[in-house]
Parts: C-alpha cells; sequence; structure tokens
C-alpha cells in the first residue's frame, strides 16, 4: 500500500496533472476522490495543520457555493472545516499526503518537491 494519498477530482487538470507527476516520479498514491468519499472533519483538521496554513486557505473561495453559504466573512476555522466536511466540493485540490507532510498542488509540481523531500 501506498504511504503518499492524493485527494484527487479527476475532473480537474490540475489534479490530473498532480497525479501525473506522481506516476512519472513511480509512485503509485493512493488515489482519494474526495467528492465522492469526502474527509472528516477530523481528516481536514489534521491536513490543515500539515499544510502549516488556515483553513479559508484550504477552500475554494470563487466557488459558487462559497458565496451561497456566506463563507467569506467566516473566520471561525471549526465552522470552516465543518463547511468543508459537509460540502467537499469547497476543498481546494490537490492536496497530497506523505509521512506527515502534506503539499496543496497549486501548482502541480509542488507535489514531487513533497515526495522527493
Amino acid at each position: 500500500m501506498s504511504d503518499t494519498v492524493i485527494w484527487h477530482n479527476p475532473r480537474c487538470s490540475k489534479s490530473r496533472e498532480a497525479l501525473k507527476l506522481l506516476e512519472a516520479e513511480g509512485i503509485e498514491p493512493k488515489v482519494v476522490r474526495y467528492l465522492d468519499t469526502p474527509p472528516s472533519a477530523d481528516e481536514i483538521r489534521q491536513v490543515v495543520k500539515m499544510l502549516g496554513i488556515p483553513a479559508k486557505a484550504l477552500m475554494r473561495t470563487k466557488e459558487a457555493l462559497y458565496r451561497e453559504l456566506g463563507l467569506k466573512d467566516v473566520d471561525d476555522e471549526e465552522a470552516l472545516i465543518t463547511a468543508m466536511a459537509k460540502y467537499p466540493k469547497l476543498i481546494e485540490r490537490p492536496v497530497v499526503i506523505k509521512d506527515g507532510k502534506a503539499v496543496l498542488g497549486r501548482p502541480p509540481e509542488k507535489v514531487v518537491e513533497l515526495v522527493k523531500s
């Protein structure tokens, strides 16, 4: 089993590119289609901590759902994490996790830096 995980959306070009880059490095990550199998609030909380960013930085702030839910003015980390767990469409992608570290694959080349470290 791979120790590298990618939160992947196959409809996203950046996510597909990140997966191809990992495979080119000989890494067969565990692919989690996070829209079909959403991460729990605890998993999101752990990833936010690994990334060293506020929860809002993991959100797709240009997504219509973000505006519809009125999240622009929300600064409560737990409320944002709960929203991502309930509506995984709000999670920016791709996220790659390896050895207790995570990286947001924007640009996709960042995933290679993680797996080579």
